[in-house]
Parts: C-alpha cells; structure tokens; sequence
C-alpha cells in the first residue's frame, strides 16, 4: 500500500518571497470590446442620472421648488 498523500506549506504572506510588481506604465492602453464600451458609457449616465436625482432631492428638501398641493 503506497501513501498517496499530499502535504502543502502554508507560508504567511509577510514571510514570503517578495515578488516583482507590474510596472503599470508599461501595460498601455487596455483594449476593450464594444459590449464593454457600451456597458461603461451607460454606467456613466446611470451615475450621472442618480447624482443629478440627488441634488434635486437635496434642493427639494431645502424648499428651493414649491409644489402645488
């Protein structure tokens, strides 16, 4: 009967060889496909929308518009 066992180290990150970080400046421009560009131009409006939707609430609530009730 053969052990068949595996063992891993558990080596703490602080302990541990330090690696080499990417150098971003090297990378360029990352290269985005039209589903993506599409999907972060409307996430931008959407935020752009819910900021806007904000500050009217926030004027609304300091009783700058006067509603007819």
């Amino acid at each position: 009967m053969t052990n068949n066992r595996r063992t891993f180290v558990v080596v703490h990150p602080l302990d541990d060889v330090v690696e080499a970080k990417v150098d971003v400046e090297a990378l360029g421009p990352m290269p985005l496909t039209p589903s993506v560009k599409f999907s972060l131009l409307v996430l931008r409006g959407y935020l752009i929308i819910m900021g806007l939707l904000v500050l009217y609430h926030v004027l609304d609530l300091s009783g700058l518009f006067t509603h007819m009730r």
